[in-house]
């Protein structure tokens, strides 16, 4: 496939995709096109199949039919992840974990360095930039453990765009999390969008980065019901209103 491809034009392709999960089908027969830059938001109550989609696009799932590809390249032979930033829905392994803030991010830029070679320069400069843009800086040297839900899922953030990605994949990053932190969730995301990154994220409820949106994807029962321009009120309420009261969209 050349660069010129019409394929490597969008950052992520998915084609006729269904998912299992233990049996039961999960996703059936999503079809979704995603555009360099783009903000996309993906809704839908829960059970939906939403963080199973971005899971399988980022790789951790495997498609039962059909094909997730990443600019261009179908995602069991995409190499490039240093290119993809992804933040799952929390932290799960801090309680007992002595890691540091700045340890946890630094992980992030594995995929670029060599083993056993300390940070250049350069990535040294990229950590201090992704916990400045979270507002974690002065926390650099204290254990993740020790922090609270908000910051955990702060450091979560800063260690997805310390390798600058050019897609960035958020489930539910502000689940759970302070207003406080949203702000400076939306701020950092902000930031990156204005460089260009593509970005898809899940959400119940966007809150503060409801601005950023261009376009939604609802899902229910495993199926896109909307894709289309954001409305004006992305609320948990409003996706009840898109599946409860259009159920002729399903097919």
């Amino acid at each position: 496939m050349t660069a010129s491809s019409p394929d490597t034009a969008k950052a992520v392709q998915v084609t006729d995709l269904s998912v299992d999960l233990g049996g039961r089908l999960v996703l059936r027969g999503i079809d979704l096109q995603i555009r360099p830059g783009e903000v996309i938001a993906v809704l839908g109550t829960n059970g939906s199949g939403k963080s199973t989609l971005v899971r399988t696009i980022v790789g951790l799932l495997p498609a039962a039919r059909g094909e997730v590809r990443l600019f261009g390249t179908p995602v069991p032979r995409f190499r490039q992840w240093s290119r993809i930033g992804y933040v799952p829905q929390r932290i799960t392994a801090a309680g007992g974990v002595p890691a540091t803030v700045h340890e946890v991010v630094s992980s992030g830029l594995l995929s670029k360095r060599r083993f056993f070679r300390p940070l250049s320069a350069a990535q040294k400069a990229a950590v201090d930039e992704s916990l400045e843009l979270v507002d974690m800086a002065d926390r650099r040297k204290d254990a993740v453990a020790e922090l609270s839900g908000g910051q955990q899922q702060r450091v979560l953030i800063a260690r997805a765009l310390v390798s600058d990605p050019e897609l960035l994949v958020l489930d539910e990053p502000t689940a759970g999390v302070d207003l406080a932190s949203q702000d400076i969730f939306a701020e950092a995301i902000r930031v990156r969008v204005a460089r260009g990154t593509t970005v898809v994220m899940v959400s119940h409820d966007l809150g503060p980065m409801d601005a950023l949106i261009d376009r939604s994807i609802v899902l229910r029962r495993g199926r896109i019901v909307y894709d289309g321009p954001p409305h004006a009120s992305q609320t948990h309420a409003h996706v009840h209103h898109v599946v409860n009261d259009n159920p002729g969209w399903l097919g």
